[in-house]
């Protein structure tokens, strides 16, 4: 028994011709697609920007990132300790430091509106930036009242950290049972 085919293809006398009539139009459509993407998805995202959120949107994830509606900010140029770790007090009393200063951060923001400047994104991907609350800087008050620590490029906040560490405020009251990084600072 022979096989018989049922179904030929169709001989083309451009063979070329509607490969590159296709390829044309592949072309021509990812252009269109492309003017009509979002910025930020083409890569073309303005490098600052602006956000805000009323006082009942905010909340705060630790000591130094704050969610504002369903954003996520984390506030540029300072580091507090994480939630879950323990620092000590001169009496020897362990309290978790990353949680005192989610606190601190939450007295601040409480009963305000936020508004923030976005300048970047962190290694982990969030928003990083910087966020006043009453017309209060937030970071810097953070680092003032001795619960986050400046960057080392941060020169105002170096200034914010020296008032604290000065008047003992914060977790530079209880520096011997303070996070590594408090302790050797210069």
């Amino acid at each position: 028994m022979s096989r018989r085919r049922i179904f030929r293809p169709a001989r083309s006398s451009r063979r070329w011709g509607g490969a590159a009539l296709g390829g044309s139009a592949a072309l021509l459509a990812l252009g269109l697609v492309g003017l009509g993407l979002p910025a930020s998805l083409s890569g073309f995202a303005p490098r600052e920007q602006d956000w805000a959120a009323e006082a009942a949107l905010v909340r705060v994830a630790d000591g130094d990132t704050l969610r504002l509606g369903s954003r996520t900010l984390r506030l540029a140029g300072l580091l507090s300790p994480q939630r879950g770790q323990t620092c000590t007090t001169a009496q020897g009393v362990g309290f978790d430091c990353g949680a005192a200063a989610a606190e601190a951060l939450a007295r601040l923001a409480q009963g305000h509106d936020i508004a923030c400047r976005v300048q970047g994104r962190d290694r982990l991907g969030r928003a990083l930036g910087t966020c006043k609350a009453g017309g209060m800087d937030m970071g810097a008050a953070l680092v003032e009242a001795g619960w986050a620590l400046a960057e080392d490029d941060e020169a105002t906040l170096a200034r914010a950290e020296a008032t604290a560490r000065q008047a003992r405020r914060g977790l530079w009251a209880h520096l011997p049972g303070a996070p590594a990084s408090w302790r050797m600072r210069p």
